[in-house]
Formats: C-alpha cells, sequence, structure tokens
C-alpha cells in the first residue's frame, strides 16, 4: 500500500502519522485537564500538598501537548485543535484518584507507543526520535503513580501518615 503525505507550507508527513500526532496533542490536553480535575477534589479534601503535585502534573501535560504542537509546526504540518471532554472532579477517595492517575498513565504509554509504531511505519526518522523522549517519559509517569499507590497502600486509614504523604507531594516542584 503506498504512503499518502500530506504536505502544509513545505512540511511533508505522513497522513496518518500526522492524524494520530493531532489526536495525541488532544489527549495530552485532557490529561492536563484530567488531573485539574483531580486537583479540585484533593483540594476540596485540604489535602492542598496532593492538590498542589496534581497541579503541577496538569502544568506538565500541557507542556508535553505544547511539545508536539510545536514540533508539527516545526515540520511546517498542520496542527488540528480538537474539543477536550469534561473530566470528573469527583472520586471515591485519594486513592481513587491514584489508582486513575495510574490507568490513565497507562492509558498515554499505550498511544505513545502506537504512535512511536506509526511513526517508524511510515519511516519517519526525525518523527521516530522526536518520539522516544516521549516513551522514556510515559516510564517515570508511570513509575510516580505507582509509587505514590505503594505508599497509601501502607497508609490505610492512617490520618497522620497521610497529612505526611501530603506535606511530601507537596513540596514537588
Amino acid at each position: 500500500m503506498a504512503q499518502v503525505f500530506v504536505n502544509y507550507e513545505g512540511g511533508i508527513m505522513d497522513k496518518k502519522l500526522l492524524k494520530a500526532m493531532n489526536e495525541q496533542i488532544n489527549k495530552e490536553m485532557f490529561s492536563a485537564y484530567l488531573y485539574l480535575g483531580m486537583a479540585v477534589y484533593l483540594e476540596k479534601k485540604t489535602l492542598l500538598g496532593c492538590s498542589k503535585w496534581m497541579q503541577l502534573q496538569a502544568k506538565e501535560e500541557m507542556e508535553h501537548a505544547m511539545k508536539i504542537f510545536h514540533y508539527l509546526l516545526e515540520r511546517g504540518c498542520e496542527v488540528e485543535l480538537d474539543a477536550i471532554a469534561k473530566p470528573s472532579v469527583d472520586y471515591s477517595s485519594v486513592k481513587d484518584v491514584f489508582q486513575k492517575t495510574l490507568k490513565h498513565e497507562q492509558f498515554v504509554t499505550a498511544s505513545i507507543n502506537k504512535l512511536y509504531e506509526t511513526a517508524v511505519a511510515a519511516n519517519d526518522n526525525a518523527a521516530g526520535i522526536f518520539l522516544q523522549w516521549f516513551v522514556a517519559e510515559q516510564v517515570e509517569e508511570e513509575s510516580h503513580a505507582s509509587e505514590i499507590l505503594g505508599q497509601l497502600d501502607y497508609i490505610k486509614d492512617d490520618s497522620p501518615a497521610m497529612l505526611m504523604l501530603d506535606k511530601a507531594l507537596g513540596a514537588r516542584t
């Protein structure tokens, strides 16, 4: 099957890859919105450190979206922005928040891996190299969520321990 390329202002990229890159921008922006929704829940629970951690996570996700955004523009490709779904602000517990965080990061990892495979299939070495940073970043993202979940398993219903974790998460810069 012949590859179909799109050409915008001199930028050439496989059509399927470009579509997937634009979809990933939306996923990264939704991730930011999701984490802001989680920050709302944590703020209402007066876990300001946990809320700060999620707000910084949201900021990081926006940076990921902008990284792809600028990459496409540098390649002379068209950026298509789509609507961002409304996130939940209701959770059953702090543990539920971080379980959903890990699950979401696993979803993003799968999406990034598929995006990387699409770049390789399109023989787009520049995109493949660009996406390697995201592949490595997802290992870190899943690791952080898993670590916090592990700590929450130790804490259970120990309020002083939860406050200590809240303080530790609030120290994130």
